[in-house]
């Protein structure tokens, strides 16, 4: 809690990110998804004066709440876009290939939760938008109260693993035009029940719309490979999912970049520049149970460390 009495935002896993960052006092390090600042804060207590930390964020009220930060510490730079440009980022500023890390933290942050204009939450009257970007790309409502009911059941199926999502759509097209969150948890309430004891029969629902709204997916696929290509030899690859569709994208990415493909594989010997782009670092990671306890946002966090193995 701050001193205005606000609940701040607690990054997950900080200490296991640190410690899988590596970190070098003189190193490059990115932070691609700078939320509220709290793993880049971690990042730059761990830098020497020669050390540097460039972050990205879509969302421009995060890019604002670091500006301070890049103002006090020369360290520290923020640029406002989505980590799908990164490699873009990072060639303007001659930092590719030359990165000692790189971090993403795939979470929602606790102030676009609370905040019931961004759309996110459930439990908000606001307006359905649930875009990172406000400035950018269509609202939630927007889609919903145009698109098909086959493709509305598509998305809260592959997004969000919903089981009824057929139902959910039929509803949603029988009712339209839906605007606020609140008024559309109550419709997928009244056609579906929870799977959980204590979960909201909506929940599903809404991380489908926020991740098909944002390209979530797709932007990590394009992120990824990025990423790689940003680090030196020995740079670290640090990222965190908070649900199975993100975390199998990076367990797979990951698997696939530190393996031989098939046709080398069977060869007797491989040139180096031929080899797997990456090593994976020891086993995928979740919080304990005292950070479960303090931080219960952090509970479905998972970290997945690699690293850039030499050229």
């Amino acid at each position: 809690m701050n001193a205005n009495g606000a609940v701040e935002h607690e990054p997950a896993l900080l200490e296991e990110t640190l410690h899988g960052l590596a970190l070098d006092p003189n190193g490059r390090y990115v932070d691609a998804t700078y939320g509220r600042g709290g793993h880049s804060r971690g990042v730059l207590a761990g830098l020497g004066a020669r050390g540097r930390l460039h972050a990205m964020d879509c969302d421009p009220q995060a890019v604002q709440s670091a500006r301070e930060l890049e103002e006090r510490d020369p360290r520290f730079s923020i640029e406002h876009g989505n980590f799908r440009r990164l490699a873009r980022s990072l060639e303007r500023k001659g930092w590719l290939g030359r990165v000692h890390g790189v971090l993403f933290d795939l979470g929602v942050s606790l102030p676009q939760l609370t905040d019931p204009d961004r759309g996110f939450s459930l439990r908000s009257d606001g307006p359905l938008d649930m875009r990172m970007n406000p400035t950018e790309g269509q609202s939630a409502a927007d889609w919903l109260n145009r698109a098909p009911k086959n493709e509305i059941a598509r998305v809260i199926r592959s997004c969000g693993e919903e089981p009824h999502a057929r139902r959910i759509a039929d509803a949603i097209c029988r009712n339209r035009p839906v605007s606020s969150c609140s008024g559309l948890a109550r419709l997928v309430a009244s056609v579906t029940r929870s799977p959980k004891p204590g979960i909201h029969p909506a929940t599903r629902t809404f991380m489908a719309l926020r991740i098909f709204v944002n390209a979530e997916l797709e932007s990590l696929e394009d992120a990824l490979p990025q990423a790689v290509r940003s680090l030196r030899p020995h740079g670290r690859l640090c990222v965190i999912a908070f649900h199975s569709l993100e975390d199998r994208i990076v367990k797979r990415f990951m698997r696939n970049a530190s393996r031989l493909p098939p046709p080398l594989a069977r060869l007797p010997s491989v040139p180096s520049a031929a080899g797997p782009l990456l090593k994976v670092v020891g086993r995928m990671q979740r919080c304990g149970a005292a950070e479960s306890r303090r931080n219960p946002r952090a509970r479905s966090a998972r970290l997945r460390i690699a690293e850039r193995l030499a050229a």
